[in-house]
């Protein structure tokens, strides 16, 4: 036997043993039977949305890094209009930032709750969150208003255009969670702790904190270094 042959011999250790031999075919109980749990077997439709979900959230990101990309380009572009550190209010955006970053903190207490099967805590906490998340959106809105009146609107300089394109664009996610975590309380009050609901719920929780890792940062790489000197 050479050793090519040898070699393919012995089992490779990402397969699943075969404890019944080969039958005709080729199908063998062994690949067949596996249970998921470690043994070479489909995952299961939580991990398999997860996953799934993941990747579109990567598809974002990837989508925000242009955005990012195109905004440090352009950052000194302002073509004699205002600059960052005559419009950014650091003091509101902080606030922004406490109430995000805090909007993920209920979510995460309505996931524990969740595991518990508490249907009270987990809408309480999903209603604080959402509550928190429409709070930073009315802020960052005041804050564009605030702007359009000082004729610092998105057509003014590049600079500008593309502040109000990242920005503006994780405004809408925010917008978007919140129309999600609605309807997510309303079918969790109709349906109750159903799988496909715990799985959306997960979904949804990962989407709600890729939000605040994005603003994480724009409030560093936008704000903090446009008001800088």
């Amino acid at each position: 036997m050479s050793d090519i042959t040898a070699g393919s011999a012995t089992r490779e250790p990402h397969r699943p043993a075969h404890s019944g031999g080969h039958s005709h075919g080729g199908h063998g109980h062994g690949l067949f039977s596996a249970t998921g749990h470690g043994k070479g077997g489909p995952a299961s439709k939580f991990v398999t949305v997860a996953y799934g979900f993941w990747i579109f959230l990567l598809s974002d990101i990837i989508m925000f890094s242009a955005f990012f990309a195109a905004f440090a380009v352009l950052s000194k572009a302002t073509a004699g209009g205002p600059t960052g550190k005559e419009l950014f209010e650091l003091t509101r955006v902080a606030a922004q930032t406490g109430l995000l970053l805090t909007s993920s903190f209920t979510g995460g207490l309505a996931t524990l709750a969740t595991h518990r099967r508490s249907m009270a805590a987990t809408q309480f906490w999903l209603l604080v969150t959402g509550l928190l998340g429409a709070a930073f959106l009315f802020l960052e809105v005041q804050e564009f208003a605030a702007m359009a009146n000082e004729q610092a609107g998105p057509s003014r300089s590049a600079f500008l255009s593309a502040f109000f394109a990242l920005v503006g664009c994780h405004g809408t996610h925010v917008g978007l969670g919140l129309l999600w975590l609605g309807t997510m309380m309303a079918q969790l009050w109709v349906k109750g702790f159903r799988p496909e609901i715990l799985r959306r719920l997960h979904c949804f929780g990962l989407f709600w904190h890729a939000l605040d890792i994005i603003w994480v940062a724009i409030f560093t790489l936008v704000y903090l270094l446009g008001a800088s000197p």
